[in-house]
C-alpha cells in the first residue's frame, strides 16, 4: 500500500493475522530496501509468532534517493506512517524496528510512537573510521524502552558499548550487511518479541 506524508509517499508492505498479538514496524538502511535477509528473517518470525509486520519504505526512498537528508524530517514522516498503521492494527503492543539508518530513526521515534520496544540491526554507531562523531544519542534517546542492537562483529560503522542499550549482541565475523547469521538473529529477536508483547514463553 501507499501512503502520504508530510516528506511524500511512503510504501508498506503488511503481513497481517485475523488477530494480530502486536504490531513491528520495520524499515531499510540508507540506500537500501526491505527485502534484505536480516528484516526478512526478523518479519518471518513475528508472523510465526502472530504479529502483524509492516516493512516501510521511506519516502526519500519512494521517490528514489538514497540519502534521507533531513532527520526531524524523516522522523516527523516515520510518525505519521506508525499513526496510519495503528488505526489499521489496534490494541496491540507496538514494535519499532530497522537496519542501519532505519534503527537510527526507530530509535530516536520510539518515545514518541510509544513503542514497546526496539530492534536495532547493524546500527551505524559512527561513520566508518570517524569514531568521534558517535550517535550514541539516538540510542539512549529511547528512555526506558527497551533497545536491543544486533550488529556484525566487524561493522565498519562500530559497534555500540553493552552500557548503550539494553542488550547489544554481536554476529562473529559479519560487515555492516550480514551475510550469515540469520538464525542467530531469529534466537536473539524472539524471546524478545515474546517479551514485548506479553506472549507466553
Amino acid at each position: 500500500m501507499r501512503i502520504e506524508t508530510s516528506a511524500g509517499p511512503a510504501e508498506i508492505e503488511l503481513d497481517k493475522p485475523r488477530k494480530p498479538a502486536f504490531l513491528l514496524l520495520l524499515t531499510h538502511g540508507s540506500g537500501g530496501g526491505v527485502d534484505t535477509k536480516d528484516l526478512l528473517a526478523v518479519r518471518d518470525c513475528a508472523v510465526e509468532l502472530g504479529g502483524a509486520v509492516a516493512r516501510v519504505v521511506q519516502p526519500y526512498r519512494v521517490a528514489g534517493r538514497r540519502a534521507p537528508g533531513s532527520a526531524a524530517k524523516q522522523d516527523e514522516a516515520w510518525l505519521e506512517i506508525v499513526a496510519y498503521l495503528r488505526k489499521r492494527v489496534v490494541k496491540v503492543p507496538l514494535i519499532q524496528g530497522g537496519r542501519s539508518n532505519g534503527a537510527r530513526v526507530a530509535c530516536r521515534t520510539a518515545v514518541a510512537a510509544g513503542a514497546s520496544g526496539v530492534i536495532a540491526l547493524s546500527f551505524p554507531l559512527h561513520p566508518p573510521g570517524k569514531p568521534e562523531n558517535t550517535r550514541v544519542d539516538e540510542l539512549r534517546a529511547t528512555g526506558d524502552i527497551e533497545v536491543v542492537v544486533i550488529n556484525g562483529a566487524r561493522d565498519p560503522f562500530g559497534v555500540p558499548d553493552a552500557a548503550d542499550a539494553t542488550q547489544v549482541e554481536t554476529i562473529a565475523g559479519q560487515p555492516h550487511s550480514f551475510r550469515t547469521g540469520f538464525t542467530e538473529i531469529v534466537g536473539i529477536v524472539t524471546p524478545l518479541l515474546r517479551r514485548w508483547a506479553d506472549l507466553p514463553a
